[in-house]
């Protein structure tokens, strides 16, 4: 179809002048508060939830672990937030979001710094630790680069020493694991809450308190966490947490955030800074030059433009969600992933799981093995039918990821484990 330009300034600025529910009678479902109880098997309100996707009908999704499809709310406010922006010249309307994304992780709006993904949180706490030559930093054997690297990076140029413990079967014996590791000289354990090779459940409010009573700072790589879990940092106990909206919280993708707990902002040195980092009493024309003070906030380690109408995706993201209920979506979640780790586990010996069957270990993700078969093969082969998995080469592992949400049903897992059975 040819691009009319006309046409498509007409449609925008109208598009832009409607509320949500007026785009909603257009032609897309509106999505529905659902009815008080336990609707974790409720397929028919599933099915109405993923109306508000525009997931491709004969696509089986899962990949979640990777990029969470945004529901046309999300996708609308982005657009009206832009439209708004670009037709009146405003600047701003990013700021209100730090105070949402507060009460949805159970923090403060001033622990909380606007980034554009896990990694830019990662790379402020990593970098603004007070670390030097011969400090011990843990890591696990389960890490995706953005946790990594950082770390690596600072071992490279500043001398840290890098541990690296495997989550065990129980979290029992992954806490085991880490206090094995301590030693004197140990200054930060730096764990994702899930890792994205196989979705373990990592118990980190356990870790935090193990750290605090040692002296030990905790940096969490929180990419799967928000959206997957009901969320209280405060109650969690860390020093940080990084993470982004595109993942579970269904969000805009180029948004995140990083909390860094009020006590410790003092301590975690801020590097990259701009508007709204200082307390803006700078004056570079006064003789001698006027300094200035950081922000008595989070907001010291961002600073600058943002896309407001990516936050206005955040901010109905997080709406989206408190419609259906962060309970709700967490049971839901949990429910698939328990669904295809026993229907995985039914196949036989031909199945190797590495996500452990322990409860509380684990959720929304599943990663295994096929005996005899490599990962980049299996994952060829499900792209042919139309469904989307992840390869995991992270670390030797070679495995593979299986990760599913709300828009997501039992029979698109079965067509995965068909595939698996046939492999």
């Amino acid at each position: 179809m040819k691009f009319n330009r006309r046409n498509f300034i007409r449609s925008a600025s109208v598009l832009a002048a409607l509320s949500l529910s007026e785009i909603e009678a257009l032609g897309r479902t509106p999505l529905a508060t659902p009815a008080d109880g336990d609707i974790t098997d409720d397929e028919q309100y599933w099915a109405s939830v993923r109306q508000n996707f525009p997931l491709a009908k004969d696509l089986a999704y899962l990949n979640n672990g990777t990029m969470g499809p945004s529901p046309y709310p999300v996708i609308d406010a982005v657009h009206k937030g832009m439209m708004e922006g670009d037709m009146h010249g405003g600047y701003g309307g990013w700021e209100t979001t730090a105070a949402k994304l507060a009460r949805f992780v159970g923090a403060d709006e001033d622990e909380i710094a606007l980034t554009h993904n896990v990694t830019d949180g990662i790379n402020i706490a990593c970098w603004g630790y007070p670390l030097k030559k011969g400090d011990e930093v843990i890591l696990t054997t389960h890490e995706h680069v953005g946790n990594a690297f950082p770390w690596l990076n600072r071992q490279k140029l500043h001398g840290i020493v890098i541990k690296a413990y495997t989550p065990g079967a129980t979290a029992h014996e992954t806490l085991n694991n880490i206090e094995a590791l301590i030693t004197k000289k140990t200054r930060v354990i730096a764990t994702p809450h899930i890792p994205c090779t196989q979705g373990q459940v990592i118990p980190v409010k356990e870790i935090c308190r193990m750290a605090k009573e040692k002296g030990i700072f905790c940096a969490i790589d929180g990419a799967h966490g928000p959206g997957m879990l009901p969320l209280d940092l405060h109650d969690m106990g860390c020093d940080t947490y990084a993470s982004c909206c595109h993942k579970w919280m269904l969000g805009p993708k180029g948004t995140g955030f990083l909390y860094v707990r009020k006590e410790l902002q003092d301590t975690i040195q801020t590097y990259f800074v701009g508007g709204g980092s200082d307390m803006g009493t700078w004056n570079t024309a006064t003789v001698p030059i006027t300094s200035t003070g950081y922000a008595h906030s989070a907001h010291r380690y961002y600073g600058g433009t943002q896309a407001a109408g990516l936050y206005k995706g955040v901010d109905a993201a997080i709406d989206f969600i408190e419609t259906i209920g962060m309970e709700n979506i967490h049971r839901r979640i949990k429910a698939l992933g328990k669904y295809t780790q026993d229907q995985l586990l039914a196949i036989g010996d031909k199945v190797e799981m590495l996500t452990p069957t322990e409860d509380r270990s684990r959720c929304g993700v599943n990663g295994f093995r096929i005996k005899g078969v490599a990962f980049g093969d299996f994952c060829n082969t499900c792209s042919e039918n139309k469904v989307r998995i992840r390869g995991v080469g992270e670390n030797g592992l070679k495995s593979l990821r299986v990760s599913t949400h709300i828009y997501n049903t039992k029979e698109e897992i079965d067509r995965l484990v068909e595939l698996v059975k046939k492999a």
